[in-house]
């Protein structure tokens, strides 16, 4: 489904209607709704996720107060109507839902917020007192990729409560560590007042627009610009030709292009040919497509068995195969040969959009001989990097900021526009945008990482796991990305949380024409969980035991080395989630049982770095710098709360933001360790503002520490909006350190690369753990979802209770519906709808269980949880459909299930 810009109008009619409360005209009648609301009259709560596909439900308003799609339809169609935003209505309806969204902990990157808000505000006006399906049912027309949607059910429960009568949960809590602290601007972005990129207008400003390759495999002829330059507006097209530094970027190994120049070959059918500039959107974008490209179109490589082949074309100049990952420890084949029994599958995995409901984007302002580059990117400092050496330039001549970022799951750790359209701001000398469509997002970044697995596993009488030997295949795509890694983790997990003494074990990354295969949240664990815990009950059956039991059985404890060899010397609570969840799991018929390991950090011989500072402004206030990215998991609220934690001084105080001004280089936010290593970094930065703090007569902040590394009683009460008496006292006195910074830092360098031959290897910096069960009903639907997990410490229960849910609901997408499908390297999934993504209306309940067995290496004890939440999902999924059907599946997605079918209806399979 392709979807080709309009010729810009040179006139068009002109619409009158009345756009909240007020009469307004536009001569844009034939654009659509949402771009004459957004353009014509600076309405930003409605979000553009997916125009004109109307799949996503982020640009939703009220038209004669009922919810319509704006993207959807022309502005010619509310003439003479009432049109109703975010922004038009009362100052106390409004206050209303930012606190109940933001009180339920709806609020993650806060992107599809403001059109659920919306419909809610709509939902509740007609009916007072809706049920929880009548809820989810309303919502069918929006996409949450954070939440889960639970929450947001919460939430709209919550408004139409609180509209009934009910009061609003008072405000209070003081925001220190294990609090439910309201997200920080959650009230912002749930009116649609946070602006993302695509709502930020600079003077002067211009657009850009790709031009992306019509082919995954050609030699690039002729690209003739002329009849792009002939269009009106246009003021540039920027090539290849046009790059004065190394055209070529990459986070490991900078084999990606930002340009395919004339005379190359293209790689896949994102790569970039052309940017336009021009005056507005839409001519840049018209234009773009107007560029004349001449191909010889090769035939492209679209399987790793195929790119592995002896006489294959080269992909990349030192062949198709990217990396190897191997392992070997113990006698794999004799100890096989030996064992009671074994099994032996391929399992097979898909690849998957990361669908962050705001597309790729960045704006570039010219200053002085800098640049200033606006980015939603996972490491803001590698951003910078690759820009300055795009352009040829010192890297202090550019300057990053990060922009609040509508989801990322690692789909934003690789350079997408920022280089290109920095290189069109300093060719023009003006502010230039770039905003990706949907069509062109999918088409362009990294996915997950489609894996075929060949287990064999072995176990004596008693069911404990004696030998393994894996042989792991991954598609990287047309780029390496963080491929390598992808399949070294896939490696590494390969056993998943259990012991065993003799593997062997081998992963391959290889190139081929298809869109590249980058990170994504689980990042290769997720492929590896779902071989390993599905051969575990091949196993148990055999040994005549259940799920829980085997797993019980082989479960690593303290003292025990997992699959890289490192032995696991600090205490962790994997046990105690699998205790959790076992009387659930064998009271049911129909229930799957899967346990989950995930690395905290990069690791595998890279440094864990975490830098932030503290910076006391003029009026008191102190800003909390970070070099990691806040993308909707609650980076800067837990920042917030860690430096209340450790100065004593109220929440209210502390602002929080991620940019390149102090020396802040903490590498990308991925790895689940941004907690971890920035609020290390914050504690360090808030020892030397303690310091300062005795000589203002302030409250000791030792007061304030107390048993910070206990479980504390947690306050459901969230902050106020408006600054406490405590911090109104405070900071006239903190006013006296104005202009003084405090630079925080922590570092571990002592990690092992996978396969490191050493006594005794650390490849991670620690672990997540977690058990999780899936439990269906009598016709084979997912009733119910239960997931414990041992989280370390609880920074905030609502903010990991929320990342919880949303991994679940990811999970859930990835064992059943979710999938990209390419033919011949082109998108046959190319829009929204048919990646698969789960709706509000699909998810069944779920519990969460807190298990807390503090980690000595982590600030509290906390250990991240960004991607552990789906690591079991679905190979327990996949348990539970075992029992009902009979057989085990070893096939991602399972879309001819039960489960799936009573999800897709009729389109099942």
């Amino acid at each position: 489904m392709l979807f080709h810009a309009r010729a810009p109008a040179h006139a068009s009619s002109t619409v009158s209607f009345t756009l909240n409360g007020q009469p307004v005209s536009t001569p844009h009648g034939d654009r659509s709704l949402l771009d004459v609301l957004r353009e014509d009259f600076d309405i930003i709560s409605p979000k553009n996720g997916c125009q004109p596909m109307g799949q996503c439900g982020c640009c939703t308003i009220l038209i004669d107060g009922k919810p319509r799609l704006s993207c959807t339809i022309k502005a010619s169609v509310a003439a003479g109507k009432k049109v109703t935003t975010l922004e038009g209505l009362p100052e106390p309806t409004r206050q209303q839902i930012a606190d109940c969204f933001v009180h339920a902990g709806a609020v993650q990157c806060g992107f599809c917020i403001p059109g659920i808000a919306m419909r809610a505000h709509a939902l509740c006006e007609k009916n007072p007192a809706p049920t929880h399906d009548q809820i989810t049912g309303d919502l069918r027309a929006h996409l949450c990729r954070c939440t889960g949607y639970t929450k947001i059910v919460d939430a709209i429960d919550l408004l139409a409560r609180v509209r009934g009568g009910e009061p609003m949960p008072s405000n209070g809590c003081a925001g220190k560590v294990g609090e439910r602290l309201h997200r920080y601007t959650g009230h912002d972005a749930a009116l649609g007042m946070r602006r993302y990129i695509d709502d930020i207008k600079v003077p002067g400003m211009v657009f850009a627009a790709p031009r992306l390759s019509d082919h995954p495999r050609a030699l690039v002829k002729k690209i003739n610009t002329a009849p792009a330059m002939a269009v009106p507006g246009v003021l540039r097209v920027v090539t290849a030709a046009d790059v004065p530094g190394d055209r070529f970027v990459g986070l490991i190994t900078p084999d990606w292009p930002v340009f395919i120049a004339e005379g190359e070959e293209t790689r896949y059918v994102g790569d970039v040919l052309a940017f336009v500039v021009a005056a507005d959107v839409h001519a840049a974008r018209y234009a773009a497509d107007q560029i004349e490209i001449e191909y010889d179109v090769r035939t492209p490589v679209t399987t790793p068995d195929d790119a592995l082949k002896p006489d294959a074309p080269k992909i990349h100049p030192g062949g198709n195969l990217l990396s190897r990952s191997a392992l070997v420890r113990g006698e794999p084949d004799a100890v096989l040969a030996a064992s009671a029994h074994v099994v032996e599958n391929v399992w097979q995995t898909q690849c998957i959009e990361h669908l962050y409901l705001e597309p790729e984007a960045a704006i570039a302002i010219p200053e002085g001989d800098g640049l200033k580059l606006l980015t939603q990117g996972q490491g803001i400092f590698d951003d910078r990097r690759q820009t300055a050496k795009v352009l040829g330039w010192p890297i202090e001549r550019v300057r990053a900021e990060l922009v609040s970022n509508g989801g990322a799951f690692g789909g934003k750790e690789d350079m997408s526009v920022q280089a290109q359209t920095a290189l069109c701001a300093v060719l023009v000398n003006k502010p230039v945008k770039c905003v990706l469509t949907r069509e062109q997002s999918l088409r362009l970044h990294p996915k997950r990482h489609p894996v075929r697995i060949s287990l064999k596993v072995g176990c004596d009488a008693e069911g404990k796991l004696t030998a393994a030997r894996v042989r792991i295949i991954g598609d990287k795509g047309a780029y390496a990305s963080v491929g390598a890694k992808v399949l070294e983790r896939a490696a590494g997990h390969a056993i998943g949380p259990y012991k065993c003494d003799n593997i062997d074990i081998e992963s391959l990354a290889v190139y081929t024409n298809n869109p590249p295969n980058g990170a994504m949240r689980g990042f290769g664990a997720n492929q590896a969980a779902y071989a390993i815990e599905g051969a575990l009950d091949m196993l148990a059956a055999k040994v005549g035991i259940d799920g829980w039991e085997i797993r019980w059985r082989n479960i690593l404890r303290p003292g025990d080395r997992f699959c890289t060899g490192q032995r696991l010397t600090k205490p962790f609570g994997l046990e105690q989630t699998l205790l959790a969840v076992r009387d659930a799991y064998r009271a049911e018929k129909f229930a799957g049982i899967a346990c989950g390991i995930k690395n905290v950090g990069i690791g595998n011989g890279l440094p864990e770095i975490g830098c932030a500072s503290l910076t006391v402004e003029a009026d008191g206030s102190i800003t909390i710098r970070t070099g990691h990215t806040e993308m909707g998991q609650g980076l800067f609220t837990i920042a917030i709360q860690t430096a209340v934690q450790e100065t004593g001084l109220p929440h209210e105080i502390f602002t929080a933001r991620c940019d390149t001004s102090d020396p802040n280089d903490s590498g990308q936010t991925t790895g689940s360790r941004g907690t971890v290593l920035t609020c290390h970094a914050v504690i360090d930065a808030c020892k030397k503002l303690n310091a300062d703090l005795k000589e203002l007569h302030l409250p000791p902040a030792d007061s304030s520490r107390a048993n910070a590394n206990q479980p504390q009683a947690r306050s459901n009460e969230p902050h106020s909006n408006e600054p406490r008496a405590s911090a109104r006292a405070a900071m006239p006195a903190l006013m006296k350190l104005a202009g003084r910074k405090y630079l925080g830092r922590w570092e571990c360098y002592k990690t092992d690369k996978f396969g490191a031959d050493v006594p005794e290897p650390k490849t991670h910096l620690t672990y997540g753990f977690a058990t999780q069960v899936c439990i269906l009903d009598e016709t084979g639907r997912i009733k119910k979802f239960i997931a414990a997990h041992d989280v370390g410490r609880v920074m905030n229960p609502t903010l990991l209770e929320g990342q919880l849910e949303g991994s679940i609901h990811m999970g859930l997408g990835y064992a059943l519906t979710e999938e990209m499908v390419y033919d011949g390297g082109r998108l046959v999934t190319d829009d929204v709808k048919s990646c698969g993504v789960l709706r509000a209306h699909h998810m069944p309940p779920i519990e969460i269980i807190l298990v807390e067995v503090p980690d000595p290496d982590c600030p509290y004890g906390a250990r991240g949880v960004a991607e552990i939440g789906l690591v079991p999902t679905a190979p327990s999924v996949a348990g539970a459909l075992a029992k009902f059907e009979g057989f085990h599946r070893t096939t991602l997605p399972m879309k001819d299930s039960p489960a799936a079918k009573a999800i897709l209806g009729p389109r099942a399979g």
